[in-house]
C-alpha cells in the first residue's frame, strides 16, 4: 500500500459526498445538494471511517426528515440501478451506500416498521453490501428476520443471497454481536451452499468457519451431509469443506482432517532440519522428510513458538503444502522470512521453537537461535 495511503479518504470524500447528492437531489423535492455536501465536509476530515458511515447517515436524516415510510420512498428513488448481475464475485459495490443502511436500521423503531426496512435493505445490498446494518435488526428480532433471509436464499440476485448468509454469521468481524444459537441460520446454509456464484459460497464457508470456533462437530455434520446430498459441483462443494474447515485444520481436529481426507493417525516417519541460528530480517531455512505409504494424503504445516517479553511465549501455525508420499516418500524446503518488524508483533533473540504438523499432529521439532 502506497505511503500516506486513507482508505477512510478513499471510500468518503467530497467527490462521494457530491454524488450521493446528486442522487438524493431529484429524489427529493426539499433535498439541496450543495447544502448536504457542506454538512458533511464540514466534519468529515476530522472522523475516522465507521465515524464517516454514522456522520453521512445523520446528514441524510436531517436533510431527509421523516419516518421510514416518509423516506423509504425517497430511498428507492434515489438509488442507482444494481450492480452487474452478470459477475458472480468480489463485486461489493460502493461504500458510499453504507450510510443508507446506517438511516434505514436507526428508523426501525418498531416490529411494525421491520417489513419495509428489509425492503429497503434488499434494495441497497444491491448497490453495496448491507450485512453490518442488518445486525441491529437481527439481535432485536431474529425470528422475523431469519424468516425473510429464508427468502433471499432464492433471489435472483447473488448479493442478495450472499446478505442471508453474511448478515446471519455468528462472528462476523466488525460487526455487532447477535448473540443467536450456533445452529440458527443453518437453513440458510443449506440453501445457499448449492449457488453457483462464488460470492454466496465463500460466505457460506465463513459462515460455517465462525460455527466451528464454537461447535465443531456441528460443521463436520453438516459438511458431511452436503457431501452426501450432491447438490453442489462436487469441486465446489470440497473448496467449501476446506474453507470452512481452516480453522479446525490449523488447531489439528482430527474429525476435519478425515473429513478432507487426511488420517492423523497415518503411520509415517519425519525428520526436520533447521539451523542452529539465524538472524531477524533474515530468511529462517526449513527443510523435512517424510516417509510412509505410497500414495498416502498428507497435509503438512509448521508452527513456530515466539519468544515473547517477560518470558512468555506464543505459538503461531503457517501452510507448507498438501501433497501425497511417493515411493521415495516426500522432500520439502521452504524459506521462512523473519520480518525484523512483524505486522502484530516485534521478533525477540533467543531460541524459538519450530515443530513439524503433518495431518494436524506433531511429528519432528527442534530449537533455532534468533540474533540480531
Amino acid at each position: 500500500m502506497a505511503e500516506g495511503f486513507s482508505l477512510k479518504d478513499q471510500l468518503f470524500n467530497r467527490d462521494k459526498t457530491r454524488y450521493l447528492a446528486g442522487l438524493f437531489a431529484p429524489a427529493h423535492a426539499g433535498f439541496d445538494a450543495e447544502a448536504f455536501e457542506a454538512a458533511v465536509m464540514a466534519r468529515l476530515p476530522e472522523l475516522e471511517l465507521k465515524e464517516r458511515i454514522h456522520w453521512i447517515a445523520d446528514c441524510l436524516a436531517t436533510h431527509v426528515p421523516g419516518e421510514l415510510a416518509t423516506v423509504a420512498p425517497v430511498i428507492l428513488r434515489a438509488l442507482p440501478p444494481p450492480l452487474d448481475p452478470r459477475l458472480t464475485d468480489d463485486d461489493f459495490g460502493d461504500f458510499i451506500f453504507a450510510p443508507l443502511g446506517e438511516w434505514v436500521t436507526a428508523l426501525t423503531q418498531s416490529e411494525d416498521d421491520l417489513p419495509l426496512a428489509l425492503d429497503l435493505l434488499q434494495e441497497i445490498t444491491q448497490r453495496f453490501s448491507m450485512e453490518y446494518a442488518i445486525r441491529p435488526l437481527l439481535k432485536r428480532w431474529p425470528d422475523a428476520v431469519l424468516a425473510r433471509a429464508q427468502d433471499w436464499t432464492r433471489h435472483e440476485s447473488y448479493h442478495v443471497r450472499r446478505f442471508a448468509s453474511e448478515g446471519t454469521r455468528p462472528r462476523l468481524p466488525w460487526g455487532l454481536a447477535v448473540g443467536l444459537p450456533m445452529e440458527a441460520a443453518l437453513p440458510l446454509l443449506d440453501a445457499l451452499h448449492r449457488d453457483r456464484a462464488r460470492f454466496v459460497t465463500r460466505s457460506v464457508a465463513n459462515h460455517l468457519n465462525d460455527i466451528a470456533k464454537k461447535d465443531p462437530q456441528l460443521v463436520v455434520d453438516r459438511l458431511t451431509d452436503w457431501q452426501g446430498q450432491g447438490l453442489q459441483m462436487q469441486k465446489e462443494l470440497d473448496w467449501i469443506t476446506s474453507h470452512a474447515l481452516r480453522g479446525l485444520v490449523k488447531a489439528g481436529d482430527p474429525r476435519a482432517l478425515r473429513l478432507l481426507g487426511y488420517d492423523p493417525d497415518l503411520a509415517l516417519t519425519a525428520t526436520l532440519t533447521l539451523p542452529e541460528r539465524v538472524q531477524i530480517g533474515d530468511k529462517l531455512n526449513l527443510s523435512c522428510a517424510l516417509t510412509g505409504p505410497k500414495g498416502a494424503r498428507v497435509l503438512v504445516d509448521y508452527a513456530l513458538t515466539f519468544q515473547r517479553s517477560g518470558g512468555k511465549t506464543s505459538t503461531k501455525v503457517f501452510k507448507w503444502t498438501q501433497s501425497r508420499l511417493g515411493a521415495e516418500g516426500l522432500s520439502l524446503a521452504k524459506a521462512h522470512p523473519l520480518k525484523a518488524q512483524a505486522s502484530t508483533f516485534t521478533l525477540s533473540p533467543g531460541a524459538h521453537r519450530v515443530t513439524l504438523l503433518v495431518n494436524g499432529q506433531p511429528r519432528a521439532e527442534g530449537e533455532v537461535e534468533f540474533t540480531r
